[in-house]
This record gives structure tokens, sequence and C-alpha cells, in this order.
């Protein structure tokens, strides 16, 4: 058996385990990246919001994404029946990025890989994680090749980015339920032959069919869109096992779309994610960090799943760094208490969509300018931004203003934060 010796081993190439190989190589760290698949692969996660942007730019990724012309994203659109709300990211509370990628996920991670590959990364595709044992200071981990080859690896330092993998967390038991009710998804990408011109054709939009059902449209600059279906996993459930069929159904209820995409065949068949949504014990523990995925996901409604990877890979790995050089890491303050209080903003946020409190702020009219700036930063991935009101009472501020819309209606509202 093969033996190496690294600083920083990392489990995953998606985005988390690309932005934190990313880092450590800019730091000269000795790291190795070892991911289970073979990319290009076909995930979900394909529309991004600006807080990435920071993260590829820091782990020297963003010149070599940019140059392959993903379709930039503005903002986004909601739309439920007559009613539209758009959010445009150049106006919003927190300063930052005021735009972001629409992407294929299969070319936006193989491009990440192969320009990790050129800076010089140590990273093995087909090679799987079998076993794992932390001891004294070290991990020793077990990773078996496509040809059935093992390799001990002995680090110093492990970051779990394996994502749906879940790696650690199924070997120690880390696993439990998450806050939110179970939902489901379906989906796939068509041949957007019916696009129309300009924004239109452009803009990622979500259409609400019910307050717990939606439709996702993403266009990308290749001319496909990536068209889901997302509600209650009994409603998902209830369209049909065959993935086809339900997702055509799903795209037959929609008044908006139905006769772009309506006729359209899928490029490949429609993938299911059934109760995606996960939770750990701890993101953390001696000799390692848990990001991305493989320590929670919410819901892809407000797209954030990419955005909590790359703040936790990122994160993780300047952290981890430290450590390994002599410091002394306070991972819960620094890493674990820092993202749960992004994660609980989000949750707040995915939890009031769900209940349709957060739908009558978006559709309410006339609209109070400074609320809608407020979210529009949440939406853009600054959950971290303590001086936003909706960041620091979000588990109360969009319940209460929902209230007193639905206390009355037609007339002007004033923050309650």
């Amino acid at each position: 058996m093969n033996v190496e010796e690294v600083d920083i081993l990392i489990i995953g190439a998606g985005p988390s385990g690309a932005v934190a190989a990313g880092y450590l190589q800019k730091q000269g760290v000795k790291i190795k990246v070892v991911e289970k698949s073979r990319f290009p692969r076909i995930v979900v996660g394909e529309s991004l919001i600006p807080r990435v942007m920071d993260h590829f730019d820091e782990a020297g990724l963003f010149d070599a994404l940019d140059a392959q012309g993903f379709e930039k994203k503005f903002g986004a659109r909601f739309i439920r029946g007559e009613d539209i709300c758009i959010f445009d990211f150049s106006d919003k509370f927190s300063p930052g990025w005021d735009w972001t990628w629409q992407i294929p996920r299969a070319d936006f991670d193989l491009e990440m890989a192969n320009e990790l590959i050129r800076k010089g990364v140590d990273l093995q595709f087909e090679t799987e994680v079998i076993d794992v044992q932390f001891m004294d200071e070290m991990s020793v981990t077990i990773a078996r090749n496509k040809e059935g080859l093992e390799t001990t690896i002995k680090a110093n330092f492990l970051i779990d980015c394996s994502g749906y993998g879940r790696v650690l967390p199924r070997m120690l038991n880390l696993d439990q339920p998450s806050r939110l009710s179970p939902h489901s998804a379906i989906f796939s990408h068509v041949r957007d032959v019916n696009r129309p011109v300009g924004e239109e054709g452009s803009l990622i939009s979500f259409d609400i069919l019910e307050t717990q059902v939606w439709l996702w449209v993403i266009p990308f600059s290749n001319g496909n869109t990536s068209v889901g279906i997302v509600g209650p996993t009994s409603f998902i459930d209830n369209l049909g096992a065959d993935t086809t069929v339900a997702l055509n159904k799903a795209i037959q209820l929609s008044d908006y779309y139905v006769k772009r995409f309506g006729d359209l065949p899928f490029i490949f068949e429609p993938r299911k994610l059934s109760n995606y949504s996960t939770a750990v014990s701890k993101m953390y523990g001696k000799g390692y960090a848990l990001t991305g995925n493989s320590s929670e996901f919410l819901d892809p409604v407000f797209s954030s799943g990419v955005c909590f990877a790359t703040e936790s890979g990122i994160l993780a790995a300047k952290l981890a760094l430290r450590q390994v050089r002599g410091e002394t890491v306070d991972w819960q303050s620094e890493f674990e208490d820092y993202m749960k209080g992004g994660i609980a903003v989000f949750t707040t946020y995915i939890q009031e969509w769900y209940t349709g409190n957060l739908q009558e702020l978006f559709y309410h009219r006339p609209e109070n300018p400074e609320v809608k700036r407020s979210i529009c930063a949440i939406l853009a991935g600054y959950v971290w931004d303590r001086n936003n009101p909706f960041v620091v009472k979000h588990d109360r501020a969009v319940k209460n203003l929902a209230h007193l819309i639905r206390m009355s209606k037609g007339e002007q509202y004033d923050s309650l934060c």
C-alpha cells in the first residue's frame, strides 16, 4: 500500500473543496484533494449568489472561471400569477458584488478542477475514501482509486468537502435531522430554442405554482436552460415515479413557462432529489472540519448551497492553515458559531418563504425600498452582515411585517426593525 503525508487533506473537489484547495495552494501548503467522482458530472447548485465571488477571487479561481463566459446573473425574478417581484443585486443594503453567474455545474466544476491542476494541486479523481482514523494530532485516511489501489494518506488536518457524499458525517455518526420540513426536487436541462432575446431570456426566475411549490428556470450562456420543480415531498412524489413524466407535468402547471418549455425534450433524464435538507450535530472535531453540503444543506429556493459551501470551505482552509502552523484556533467561535449564524438567517427566510410570510413582503405594493434592499442583501448571500437589521432580527422581522401587511392590505407599511 502506498503511503503519503500531507499538511492538509481535502475530500471533494466541488466548490467547497476547490476554494479551500485554491487558497491553500497560494499559501504554499502541501495538500492533496481526493474526489470520488469523475468530472464532468451533473449536480444541482446552478445558480450562484454574489457572496461566492469573493471566495473564488480569494482562492485564485476567478479569472479562469470568468474566461468561460458563463451567463451573468444580476438579480432574480419571482413570479406569482400576475405578480412579479425582481431583485437587483446592485440595489442592496450590504456592500459587495453586484453580480454572479448562472452555470452548468458540470462545466463549472470541471473548469475549477482543471485550474487547480494547472496550478499544481495534487487532485485525484475516482478515488473513494473508505476509512478515516484520527490519532493524536494526525488523521490517517485510506483512499481507493478506480483500479482498486489503496493509498494511506497521513494529514495534519482533514477538511471534508464531500458534499452529498457526507464522508465524515457517515463515518462519525454526525448526522441529525434538518429543521426544515421535507421537500424534494426534480430537474433537467433543455435546449432553449424558444428563448426570448434580451433580459427575458437570460433572467433567472422562480414561478410560484402554490405557496410551497415552485418552478425554477435558469438560463445558461450555452443556449441550454435548467428547469426544475420543488415542493413538499408528498407533492413531488404524487407527480409520478417516472421523472420525465413528472417534470413534464410540473411544466404544464406553469402558465408563464408552458409555451416556452412544454414541448421540449430533456437533454438528460430528469434527476430527483428526495428530502434533500441535511444537518450535523457538530461541524468540526479534533483534526477535521466539515464544509458545504457535508455539514448542512437547506433548500434551493434562494441558491444558498454553493454560498455556504464556499464560505465554509475557504474559512476552514484559513483556520486549518493557522492550526498546522502551530496557532491555537477556537473552532467553536471562529468556525461553527460563525457559520451557524449565517445558516440561521437563511433558514429563517426559507421557513418564512414556505409559510407564505416572505411572499407577502415580496408582492406587497407599494414596495418599501429599505425593506427590499435589506432582503436583497440577504438573497445576495451577505447573511453575516450584522449592520443589516433583517439579519440581526431575522427571527421576527419577516413575520412581523407580514402580519402588519395582512392587517392593513393596501396601506403603506413601515419597518418594524
